[in-house]
């Protein structure tokens, strides 16, 4: 009795040893109650661990090639003060000119003092200060700007300037920590945290291109043309407007995406302005009840509402009414992208349109051109 005892006793602790490991270590094996309801539980230490708990490094990086503008510009008032009906028969007012100052912020781009800011900023200065984060000032001039994007070049000639390192705007996504750096209310250098509401934002009413990335980080008068960078101080946009009602942030910012912005720099300094295709046409929504119309299944595509005399689209022989499906291969989704397609093109390169007209599918082939210049304040 006593030797099959201890035959038995071995396995016996065994397989209590192995039940408690597996308890400890693996608890959804130990039970089979089909009611038990498992959850999957964090370590709070880790998890807080891999947390960030400072931005100052980024900030560190980002913040001395963030630099605040002062722009000066001359403004006609009138002498006298004259009551609304005096002045509406007075033919010949005498004026005196004054100054007039705004804020506003820039990034500098490269060494050799390209900065990139917003077209609004600096439109229509006599004179625009840059004022760094060291504390050097210095006047800025000029190289071109694109009022189309809100965007506009300057350049500064000092020494051992810091630059912005950019980053991938194309490959941010909905929920990373973005930081914005400028100047708001002429305080001084601010820096406000928030994450990515939204990328790719358009048909706002802003400008006539746009594909704005949306961030409910603090962006108030002063901020435009600072910069948007991400958790590693690496650039991802160029701050540009706020919806408000009241004037101040409400959490809703909008930034020119990197790879535009760079787009646009690279063209003004090579070219002065920027040269984008052209086609000549206006277009407009392809509703479901404007599909219907035109016999279409799927309302795929825009509608061509206009088309501007002498222009490559009637050259080509596009008529108003005809439906655009599709631009080089490419199924046209929405007027905004499909205008921006058309505007990525080089002139002289040529592009077969599919259009739809009378229930007829039609392959035009189509010559870019020159998209004229737009002035704008």
């Amino acid at each position: 009795m006593k030797s099959m005892l201890k035959a038995l006793a071995w396995p016996t602790v065994c397989g209590v040893l192995a039940a408690l490991l597996i308890s400890h270590y693996l608890p959804q094996t130990a039970h089979t109650d089909s009611n038990t309801v498992e959850v999957r539980q964090v370590n709070p230490w880790t998890a807080l661990q891999s947390a960030p708990t400072s931005y100052a490094q980024a900030v560190e990086q980002a913040a001395p090639a963030v630099v605040n503008l002062y722009t000066t510009k001359l403004v006609t008032a009138s002498q006298r003060n004259l009551t609304p009906l005096q002045e509406l028969f007075d033919n010949n007012p005498s004026q005196q000119k004054r100054l007039e100052s705004s804020l506003g912020s820039g990034v500098i781009m490269s060494a050799q003092g390209h900065i990139l800011t917003n077209n609004h900023v600096i439109a229509g200065a006599e004179q625009i200060v840059v004022a760094l984060r060291d504390g050097r000032e210095t006047v800025a001039r000029l190289i071109g700007s694109d009022p189309e994007t809100d965007l506009a070049v300057l350049q500064v000639e000092l020494d051992n300037l810091p630059s912005m390192t950019l980053g991938q705007s194309d490959q941010i996504r909905i929920g990373d920590v973005a930081l914005a750096i400028g100047n708001p209310f002429s305080v001084g250098q601010t820096v406000t945290m928030g994450i990515i509401s939204a990328t790719g934002r358009h048909q706002l009413g802003l400008n006539t291109y746009e594909d704005f990335i949306q961030t409910d980080a603090a962006i108030n008068p002063g901020n435009s043309g600072g910069a948007l960078v991400d958790a590693y101080g690496n650039l991802i946009g160029i701050n540009t407007a706020i919806f408000s009602k009241s004037g101040g942030s409400q959490g809703i910012g909008f930034a020119i995406p990197t790879k535009l912005a760079l787009s646009v720099m690279e063209s003004i300094i090579e070219n002065g302005r920027v040269i984008r295709g052209w086609l000549g046409i206006e277009v407009q929504p392809l509703t479901p009840e404007l599909a219907e119309s035109f016999g279409l299944e799927q309302a795929t595509g825009v509608v061509v509402a206009g088309i501007y005399r002498g222009s490559p689209a009637a050259q080509a022989g596009i008529q108003p009414g005809d439906v655009l499906l599709k631009i080089a291969g490419k199924t046209v989704t929405d007027e905004q992208k499909a205008m921006n397609q058309i505007a990525r093109s080089q002139p002289g390169d040529v592009l077969e349109l599919t259009l739809q007209r009378h229930g007829q599918a039609l392959q035009v082939p189509i010559t870019i051109g020159v998209r004229p210049q737009i002035k704008r304040g």
